[in-house]
């Protein structure tokens, strides 16, 4: 291999090496220490991640690709979360740490996530071309991803309905994220424009190129998951030495470090000048999420020793319902595959508004917000919004754009 491809591969490796023994000899380091050494692995594993799922597009359709990618991104959310929700059979009380992750994360995802990779991308679009951008125009392959995102944001509103997320819910969603893979599977390989570690990788013959692919998805995988609890127990632990409220660490400070590689990932895409790809990957990850996720919480309960279904208090079902509506929102401004700056901080607006506006009566207002601003979306872009919900039942004449 040459040095193009090594010497990144080695840096990043060598970065995990701390974290790692860490890890295997089970040693325990200030909270400080180990935000700072399973930080750094987190990150270097975050490119790894990157570099992979780029250069697999070489292999299989960029859909594909970017929903691996966005699934080995989230991993360390599904750990936390669904720990939450196992021992929430054996112990009610964990079920609104279950909620809150869950809501907290996907609210993260989308309010933060989203909204940052946009604002970053129209930012540096202006300083290469000297001019103002005001939205960021996505492919049409995404019109599947985000018809699969459409779909299980109108389902989800059941759950606030009715105060539960039942086994069968579950399984449906289950089921539909397994036909979301496949369908994304279906897209033929395109000729993805790689740079720098991608390129060197994707360069390589078929016969070595694929099983590293492969090696530094689990890799990657593997970091990701040994150092994300660790991380986030770090985080948690610094912020309760600060005094902060362990209901608000639970819903924020513990999705933010797990989600960590995803946005990361994005962020890389986004300062490369390709900000569709940043946002497909996040598109992916909410699809993951509001699907695999949620889907799998009453499966986790069950297994745990409770019931069939994860029942919400007042305050889980308010949390819920904040999380759908902002869903809405997201999905409603991207009908016409074009992300608008103004729904950018529209959505980076609300969500930090929840923070300076808490308590029951505000949620709902935001909800309000949420709705009539979603509506109002769906109204300009009515004319895009059953070709989106039925993207994900059409057969695909044309290979996938590659983002």
């Amino acid at each position: 291999m040459s040095t193009r491809l090594l010497r990144p591969l080695a840096l990043c490796g060598a970065l995990t090496v701390p974290a790692l023994i860490l890890r295997l000899t089970g040693m325990s380091p200030s909270p400080a220490a180990g935000l700072v050494l399973f930080g750094m692995a987190v990150v270097a594993s975050s490119f790894v991640l990157a570099w992979a799922a780029e250069a697999a597009q070489v292999d299989i359709s960029g859909g594909l690709a970017i929903a691996v990618l966005a699934v080995i991104a989230v991993l360390p959310e599904y750990a936390v979360d669904l720990f939450f929700a196992y021992a929430a059979g054996r112990d009610p009380a964990y079920v609104a740490y279950a909620a809150a992750n869950m809501t907290g994360s996907n609210r993260l995802l989308l309010g933060l996530g989203w909204s940052l990779v946009v604002i970053v991308a129209l930012a540096l679009a202006k300083k290469r071309t000297g001019r103002t951008v005001r939205e960021l125009t996505l492919e049409s392959g995404n019109r599947v991803e985000l018809g699969f995102l459409a779909i299980a944001s109108v389902a989800a509103f059941a759950v606030p309905a009715t105060g539960r997320i039942s086994l069968l819910f579950g399984c449906a969603l289950l089921g539909f994220f397994a036909f979301y893979l496949w369908k994304v599977s279906r897209a033929e390989p395109g000729e993805p424009d790689l740079v720098g570690a991608a390129a060197a990788i994707g360069a390589l013959p078929g016969r070595v190129r694929r099983p590293l692919v492969v090696g530094l998805f689990a890799f990657a995988a593997a970091v990701i998951v040994a150092c994300a609890e660790p991380f986030a127990h770090s985080l948690i632990t610094t912020g309760t030495q600060l005094g902060i409220d362990q209901f608000l660490l639970v819903q924020w400070l513990a999705p933010l470090a797990s989600e960590a590689p995803e946005f990361i990932v994005a962020i890389l895409f986004a300062v490369r000048g390709r900000g569709a790809d940043a946002i497909g990957t996040l598109i992916s990850a909410k699809v993951n999420q509001w699907t695999l996720l949620v889907g799998s919480l009453p499966l986790a309960h069950l297994l745990g020793g409770g019931g069939t279904a994860l029942h919400l208090d007042a305050r889980q079902v308010e949390e819920f319902l904040l999380t759908a509506t902002q869903t809405l929102l997201g999905v409603a401004a991207l009908l016409a595959l074009s992300f608008p700056r103004w729904a950018a901080w529209t959505l980076l607006g609300l969500f930090a508004a929840q923070f300076a506006l808490p308590g029951q009566e505000a949620r709902y207002v935001l909800c309000g917000v949420y709705a009539v601003i979603a509506i109002a979306a769906l109204i300009r872009n009515r004319r895009h919004v059953l070709p989106t919900l039925a993207a994900p039942f059409r057969k695909q004449d044309t290979p996938a754009a590659v983002r």
